[in-house]
Order: structure tokens, then C-alpha cells, then sequence
């Protein structure tokens, strides 16, 4: 048996997850990080988008996160996320409403000229377009 790391994911309000698994792949504000046992000690900024988790070569669980950090060490993987959705209770509904509020929260960040806030604004509406995009898998 391959070894393994032990994915923890935590919301807002509680453990949501905690198991070992042989990838975990994790949505990071520079793009996604792989995740596997031994991986080298690192903290990253999260990004909108899918966690997927992988066992026996497949993916067996994809999660929807929002904002917040993932904390990896060598045998253990801990994703402290604002946000926290199973893909299979994604909405399309509700993917497209907040697509379009952040496609007009970055229209108004833009016309203030404000880096940090069109910053702010194009991770918003990457989340966004993230769930839409899980949403309809």
C-alpha cells in the first residue's frame, strides 16, 4: 500500500473532514498544489475552487472551498477554509448569482482604480467562476 497523508478540512464551524488519503490536490492562490505524503512543510493562501481527493488513482471526493490557508506538513494536510461545499450540492443557481455580483463588485473596484480592491475583486470573481464551474461537472 502506498503511503498516505491525513487531509483535514476545516469550516467555518467545524471538522468537515479528517482521513488519510493517497493525493489531495488544493486550490492555491498561485495555482493548484498536489498533495502527497512526505510533501515539504509549507503554508498557502487558498483560492476559490475544488479540492479533489484522490484514492486507488481516482477521485473519490471533490469539495468546494472559498478563502483561507492550507497548512502542510509531511504527513498531514490541514485546509482551514471560510467555506466548505460538497460538489454534488453545488447549485447552478447559485453559482451564476455569484458570478454575477462579483462580475459587478470587480466593474466597481475597477472604476476606483484601487489595486487592493481589484485584487480583492478578481479573487471574489475567480471563486466565483470556480463554483460555476464545479457546478455544472
Amino acid at each position: 500500500m502506498a503511503e498516505q497523508t491525513t487531509l483535514e478540512i476545516v469550516g467555518p464551524t467545524r471538522l468537515l473532514l479528517s482521513e488519510p488519503v493517497d493525493l489531495a490536490e488544493i486550490p492555491a492562490y498561485d495555482g493548484y498544489i498536489g498533495v502527497l505524503a512526505g510533501h515539504a512543510p509549507m503554508i498557502a493562501t487558498l483560492r476559490g475552487g475544488l479540492i479533489r481527493v484522490h484514492q486507488g488513482g481516482a477521485v473519490t471526493k471533490q469539495l468546494y472551498v472559498g478563502r483561507g490557508f492550507v497548512e502542510i506538513a509531511p504527513d498531514r494536510c490541514t485546509v482551514l477554509a471560510d467555506e466548505v461545499i460538497p460538489a454534488e450540492e453545488l447549485s447552478a443557481e447559485t453559482a451564476r448569482t455569484r458570478v454575477a455580483e462579483a462580475e459587478s463588485a470587480y466593474q466597481a473596484a475597477a472604476e476606483t482604480r484601487d489595486a487592493d480592491e481589484i485584487e480583492r475583486a478578481i479573487m471574489r470573481l475567480a471563486a466565483a467562476r470556480a463554483m460555476e464551474e464545479a457546478a455544472r461537472r
